[in-house]
């Protein structure tokens, strides 16, 4: 490889902003630190539904996601990736141990672009993220208008509102199963609760708690019709410290409680594959 080649893949992981996300402290350090030094920008996510979360929060340029972890695996946090409008287009690429054909089939048609079997090669893990990463960033510069808006609020606001929406929106969605106090979360961004719901207001058209409740209404509509989590679990990741609560906003929301939604799901998705 000429010292030209090498160096172009190793610029086109300056600034990238990689999710891993991984269930073992010791794979999420050695990746953090590898990358880290490569110039990245590199978040940790511990299990599927802190993935999910983050990914939202910080809309990553790509995500190296683990298959098997605990109580929400890699495959399903892949699902729930690709079904958030959001996040739907963010690049996947499987770090696992499951390196069977049919498991690499798996993880492609859950939406990954790519699988990387443990114990993995730094040097391959590089090469594959600097591929993926310059194939993202022509499909980005080919579309200018991609994002357009997407900092700057509506038409309406002005740019520390789109900085104020912008970062209490990251803190929001990375901490969905908290519920935070409006005092204390403008205190952190350096403004008062008055002014920070302007600032929603003016860049969503809703006050900080209702985007906060919209926010865990799909993401437990998602939970619930794309996984088999226990209902009282989605109701603790969407901060609802009991199911009966969680159960009266979704009906509240969707107009059905979460096992009508989830029952409705499924009959759906048979019907679905009875006409494939």
């Amino acid at each position: 490889m000429s010292n030209a080649v090498a160096q172009a893949r190793c610029d086109a992981l300056v600034g990238l902003r990689i999710l891993v996300v991984d269930d073992n402290p010791d794979d999420r350090r050695l990746l953090a630190e590898y990358l880290g030094a490569k110039g990245s920008r590199v978040y940790l996510a511990e299990d599927g539904h802190d993935g999910f979360r983050k990914a939202l929060a910080i809309l990553p340029d790509l995500i190296l996601l683990d298959v098997g972890m605990p109580v929400c695996d890699g495959l399903t946090a892949s699902r729930l990736l690709k079904s958030a409008p959001d996040t739907r287009a963010i690049p996947i690429i499987f770090l696992t141990a499951a390196g069977r054909p049919a498991e690499r089939v798996q993880g492609l048609q859950s939406g990954a672009i790519d699988y990387i079997v443990k114990p993995f090669e730094l040097k391959e893990v590089s090469l594959r993220l600097s591929i993926h990463a310059r194939a993202g960033r022509h499909g980005r510069e080919a579309d200018p208008n991609r994002d357009a808006g997407a900092d700057t609020g509506t038409a309406g606001s002005s740019a520390l509102d789109a900085h104020l929406f912008r970062d209490a929106r990251r803190h929001l969605l990375s901490r969905l199963h908290e519920t935070p106090a409006l005092p204390s979360l403008a205190s952190a961004l350096s403004t008062n609760a008055l002014r920070l719901n302007l600032a929603f207001k003016r860049c969503a058209g809703v006050t900080v708690l209702d985007f906060l409740f919209e926010a865990r209404m799909q993401y437990a509509a998602s939970l619930l019709t794309r996984t088999t989590i226990d209902i009282q679990a989605v109701a603790s990741a969407t901060g609802y410290t009991t199911r009966q609560n969680f159960s009266t906003a979704y009906r509240r929301r969707f107009g059905m409680s979460p096992n009508e939604s989830r029952q409705q799901y499924v009959e759906a998705a048979a019907v679905e594959a009875v006409r494939n």
